[in-house]
């Protein structure tokens, strides 16, 4: 079994010099810590290993040193994950330590919590390592790219993107900013509007072929009762045509995304 906050198995320490080896530009060396939500489902928790596991591979050489934690149900609180994190990859060089939040709307998590749980690690962290915090994954534009990509492998009259709902003012601009880029249109699993009511809208404007997209990066709980939602809705609605999507999930084109995005920031921190 996999076990929370350990490095992401492929190419995390990858074939460089020794720690302690003085030719190392110890100055240019970053690692990246992924941060999710976390579930006491195990399938979110061995998607992140894979997709850690793909993104250091995809990494060049000496700058695929990836790991993974989560804010919630870990056995330590995410400030110590970071820190084990930092001293662990210290070792082998690294000054800087990237906090890529793996979270699809600025909710209260990705706005106060994260912050709050790296500057806590901040204050016991040894002296030459910077800890640095990048934008949540879901303020990436290349997501409209992705999402229109899916889309293409799902013949329907139209498509909904079914997001988790914060009820944090602004919140929900990026997925409404994708929808409207890709045609889409949204709806909320926690908040409104429900896709129960986004599906009855549809169906009124004479749709009969509706696809429908969960704006979540991995299986579990609450996908489960989408999948369950939507066989529900199958049959109060027979003479319609629904079809779901998987998740963003462990795919390599969401691991190239994450590069990306990494790519585009490097821009922004130099």
């Amino acid at each position: 079994m996999l076990k929370k906050n350990k490095l992401a198995s492929f190419s995390c320490v990858s074939p460089s010099p020794s720690p302690q080896s003085p030719n190392m530009q110890i100055n240019k060396i970053t690692a990246y810590l992924l941060v999710s939500h976390g579930s006491r489902d195990p399938r979110p928790d061995i998607a992140m290993q894979q997709l850690a596991g793909m993104l250091s591979e995809i990494l060049p050489q000496g700058e695929n040193f990836v790991g993974v934690a989560t804010l919630e149900a870990n056995i330590q609180p995410l400030h110590l994950q970071i820190q084990d994190f930092a001293h662990r990859v210290q070792a082998f060089g690294c000054q800087r330590v990237q906090i890529i939040p793996l979270f699809l709307l600025p909710g209260f998590h990705v706005m106060t919590d994260i912050p709050a749980e790296i500057a806590l690690a901040e204050q016991a962290i040894t002296e030459g390592m910077t800890i640095e915090l990048r934008p949540y994954i879901g303020s990436y534009p290349g997501l409209a790219k992705f999402f229109a990509g899916m889309m293409t492998t799902i013949k329907a009259d139209v498509s909904i993107i079914l997001a988790h709902g914060s009820r944090r003012a602004g919140s929900h601009t990026p997925v409404e900013n994708i929808a409207a880029t890709v045609d889409a249109v949204t709806a909320y699993w926690s908040v409104p509007p429900s896709l129960e009511v986004r599906v009855q809208e549809l169906i009124a404007a004479g749709y009969g072929r509706i696809a429908i997209f969960p704006y979540f990066l991995f299986t579990g709980g609450i996908t489960d009762a989408i999948a369950l939602a939507v066989e529900t809705l199958k049959l109060q609605f027979p003479s319609v045509s629904f079809q779901l999507a998987q998740p963003l999930g462990t795919s390599r084109e969401f691991a190239n995304l994450i590069e990306n995005f990494i790519k585009e920031e490097d821009k922004v921190f130099g």
